[in-house]
């Protein structure tokens, strides 16, 4: 299975007052991540919007595990751990500078109709990448 890593700067607005990420922050890592993932197998969201295709989230689990603080240098490894008809699971680990395991989330997407917002199934070209990927 093919792993997408980045690597992101903790910025002074992504934190609280006690200069530590605000938890919702980490959805935007695990975005990011996810988007990433995409563009490294040669394929983009841009592309799918075009199509007509949204991928909103469904459902996000978030474990935190240490705290990120500001202008520490995260890295994001994000891999799909499941795909259904129409939806995709992605699974991220975010660690710190010093290998601390900083996240560990979850994030479902539902593929969707950008007309209707009804869902509809993964376009094929895109199933084919992540099976590929999967090894499936």
């Amino acid at each position: 299975m093919k792993k997408g890593v980045v690597e992101v700067r903790v910025r002074y607005a992504e934190t609280d007052q006690m200069g530590v990420v605000y938890h919702s922050n980490y959805l935007n890592y695990l975005e990011l991540g996810r988007v990433e993932w995409l563009r490294s197998l040669g394929y983009s969201y841009a592309e799918l919007e075009k199509k007509g295709v949204l991928l909103p989230v469904v459902h996000a689990e978030l474990n935190y595990r240490f705290p990120a603080r500001y202008d520490e240098l995260i890295r994001v490894e994000t891999e799909v751990s499941s795909i259904g008809k129409s939806s995709i699971e992605f699974s991220s680990q975010l660690f710190n500078e010093m290998d601390a395991l900083v996240l560990e989330g979850k994030v479902r997407l539902v593929c969707l109709n950008a007309d209707a917002f009804k869902p509809i199934s993964i376009p094929e070209d895109l199933r084919i990448i992540i099976s590929d990927v999967m090894n499936v």
